[in-house]
């Protein structure tokens, strides 16, 4: 099995998009739905990669970010962010809290495989 990727979203079919591509790819996945549920798959499952929505139920993408950053087991894990939020400052917003990649939606195959690949 190749490298471990965490995905934390909650739209259904972007989730299906991002499991489906990343193991056609060879990647192992594990899949979160809710915010409150991402730090212990985390920990859990010690990804090589976190693709993050930002607008997660229960507890926000961005507040993840920085927490998942902020735990020593996990700061050096690598985070794409992935969001529908591409307002003017948004990137900035976000890479601040630390994620290394960012990719606003809707997101192309070749644009995401790129992004993941850039950070594996």
């Amino acid at each position: 099995m190749g490298q471990k990727v965490l995905i934390a979203e909650d739209n259904e079919l972007n989730l299906k998009l991002f499991a489906d591509l990343l193991k056609a790819h060879g990647y192992e996945t594990d899949c979160v739905r809710d915010g409150g549920d991402v730090l212990a798959h985390a920990l859990s499952f010690r990804p090589d990669l976190i693709v993050m929505d930002i607008k997660l139920p229960h507890v926000s993408g961005l507040e993840l970010i920085r927490s998942i950053k902020a735990d020593p087991a996990i700061s050096a894990t690598p985070i794409i962010a992935v969001t529908a939020f591409a307002a003017k400052g948004d990137e900035e917003r976000i890479r601040a809290a630390g994620a290394e990649g960012y990719i606003s939606k809707p997101v192309t195959v070749k644009g995401f495989l790129a992004a993941v690949e850039a950070l594996l």
